[in-house]
């Protein structure tokens, strides 16, 4: 199956906090759209990797994505060496997407900006002939994604662009508050975690209001990129 958006977050539940607008507004429109997540989020305060797991596919049936993988990288320890580089090769040739939207270049969990720069790698590295590598067996073709962008997580970064995501506020928190052992319920008994509490689940509304103020929408979703975004004519600016 080809994608045309694979969107790969460090942790379940890093994608749909950040992006998951984004996804919905663009599977509404047709596009085919994966996830992949690194790790299980085995040393997340609250849950388990097991209860992750199956949230993590709540909240994909939710969204409409085609797939969701997970490459169970060590959560808090992996690192941008060859053999995660590969494992996230495999899965860009497997998928061949055209977008590839991932972690933050800089937050405040060191899962992100890890992860931003080994995905970042590894969607150069795919395109390279000469590396090789099989999926069951057969050797792989060579694929570099056309875009790489950065989604914005808990650190407030300053937006190369913003998508207006008007109308897909709700859909997204759908998705997100799926992820029920991680998010504010008052009678969890639970440890609080920074996105556990009451202010954090009302920021995920709220932030995404803001940016949408600041391009004149209801609500929008941030990103950062590597490289100049281009457009065909003015008529593409909204």
């Amino acid at each position: 199956m080809k994608l045309d958006i694979l969107a790969i977050g460090a942790h379940p539940d890093d994608v749909e906090m950040s992006c998951g607008a984004t996804l919905a507004k663009e599977i509404a429109a047709g596009k085919t759209v994966g996830i992949l997540d690194l790790t299980r989020g085995e040393l997340g305060t609250r849950g388990s990797a097991a209860i992750r797991k199956e949230e993590a596919d709540r909240a994909a049936e939710i969204l409409g994505v085609k797939v969701r993988e997970n490459l169970g990288l060590k959560d808090g320890f992996f690192q941008n060496d060859a053999e995660s580089q590969l494992a996230i090769i495999q899965v860009l040739r497997k998928y061949r997407p055209d977008v590839v939207l991932c972690n933050a270049v800089d937050d405040r969990h060191i899962d992100h900006g890890k992860g931003s720069k080994l995905t970042s790698d590894a969607c150069f590295l795919s395109g390279l002939r000469r590396i090789e590598t099989k999926l069951d067996g057969e050797a792989q073709e060579a694929w570099r994604p056309k875009h790489v962008y950065h989604y914005i997580q808990w650190k407030d970064l300053e937006p190369d662009f913003v998508v207006d995501v008007s109308g897909f506020m709700d859909k997204k928190l759908e998705a997100v508050f799926a992820y029920k052992s991680q998010f504010y319920d008052e009678n969890s008994k639970e440890p609080e975690t920074p996105i556990s509490s009451k202010n954090a689940t009302e920021s995920l509304r709220y932030k995404n209001r803001n940016l949408g103020r600041l391009i004149g929408t209801e609500y929008g979703e941030g990103y950062t990129v590597e490289r100049y975004v281009a457009i065909n004519s003015l008529d593409d600016l909204i």
